[in-house]
């Protein structure tokens, strides 16, 4: 860890208004500020937030939700109690947490699916921003499956080579999809948000059972990114999700 990194950390406006508060990271400005901007939940909703230490987005959905609303976080990592939330220790790209998740859920209906989840990182951007791209597809996989429609839908995305291909696949889900950067965002970080509004009740230019991670290498391979070459293909982060923990800091 640099000094310099440290000397800003210490110095972030957002990590002392986050602890003056009562959030457990300054990331919880983040949701707050999509939330203030789009108004993905309401009160009385059913939110799911995942990758969810230490519990900044679960206490902002807690308190838009309010007493009659409901909340799940799910994270690898083990999350202190938060009042109003339910809390998942698991992969949610495992099959293992996702059928513990639909349990709880008593096929009841979903109306936001929250998540600032980061794998961990290696230091090389392009390798780290591929992780990050297969994590979000396999979020997203599971997510679009249980999401109610009319629902919405936010993920953080790294800027890089994929990412159109992630808009273009939740634009076949959704009513409408912006890419947001909030202020609360560092200046210096390469992350955006995927903000996604009005699920429809039918997927548009997917191919039978294509999952986004195959429609992301598809329109990829069709747009000249990638070649069909395999060894291009497994360059570009095709290496398996569920090995990837949860970020730990408070970003």
């Amino acid at each position: 860890m640099s000094k310099r990194w440290y000397s800003e950390h210490r110095r972030d406006p957002w990590r002392r208004d986050a602890k003056s508060s009562g959030y457990r990271a300054r990331s919880a400005f983040k949701l707050l500020q999509i939330q203030k901007r789009f108004e993905l939940m309401r009160a009385g909703d059913t939110v799911i937030d995942v990758g969810c230490h230490p519990g900044g987005w679960s206490q902002v959905a807690v308190e838009v939700t309010g007493y009659e609303g409901r909340v799940i976080g799910v994270d690898l990592e083990p999350c202190a109690p938060i009042d109003g939330v339910e809390l998942v220790v698991g992969d949610i790209t495992g099959k293992q947490t996702q059928d513990l998740i639909m349990e709880m859920l008593e096929g009841s209906p979903i109306h936001s699916i929250v998540s600032d989840i980061s794998p961990s990182l290696t230091g090389q951007y392009e390798r780290d921003q591929a992780i990050s791209i297969d994590l979000v597809c396999a979020v997203m996989d599971f997510s679009f499956t249980i999401l109610n429609p009319g629902g919405s839908f936010v993920t953080k995305i790294f800027q890089g080579r994929g990412i159109e291909g992630v808009i273009e696949a939740a634009k076949g889900r959704f009513s409408k999809v912006q890419r947001y950067s909030p202020e609360a965002s560092r200046n210096s970080s390469s992350e955006t948000f995927l903000v996604c509004i009005n699920k429809l009740p039918r997927a548009r230019g997917f191919g039978p059972k294509e999952t986004v991670a195959e429609f992301v290498q598809r329109t990829m391979v069709e747009s000249g990114i990638l070649t069909e070459d395999e060894d291009e293909i497994e360059a570009a982060g095709k290496v398996g999700f569920t090995v990837h923990r949860a970020a730990r800091d408070d970003e």
